[in-house]
């Protein structure tokens, strides 16, 4: 009974571990983009591809910054 419960713990142990690991290599779940923010870039390239985009500087010229 003694061993078995030193196996149980260990196993635990080992299972504590790999889930720190797997905490740590898991990607950050604010860098994958939400579905609003993908059709915001899809159009943002459909906009480039159109010659429909401005640039900063003449956004900030043309509202006098």
């Amino acid at each position: 009974m003694e061993t078995e419960i030193k196996e149980i713990l260990n196993k635990l142990n080992k299972i504590e571990i790999e889930i720190e690991f797997i905490k740590e290599s898991m990607p950050n779940k604010n860098m994958f983009l939400t579905s609003e923010e993908k059709e915001l870039l899809l159009e943002s390239y459909e906009n480039e591809k159109n010659g429909q985009l401005v640039s900063a500087k003449e956004v900030r010229k043309l509202i006098g910054i």
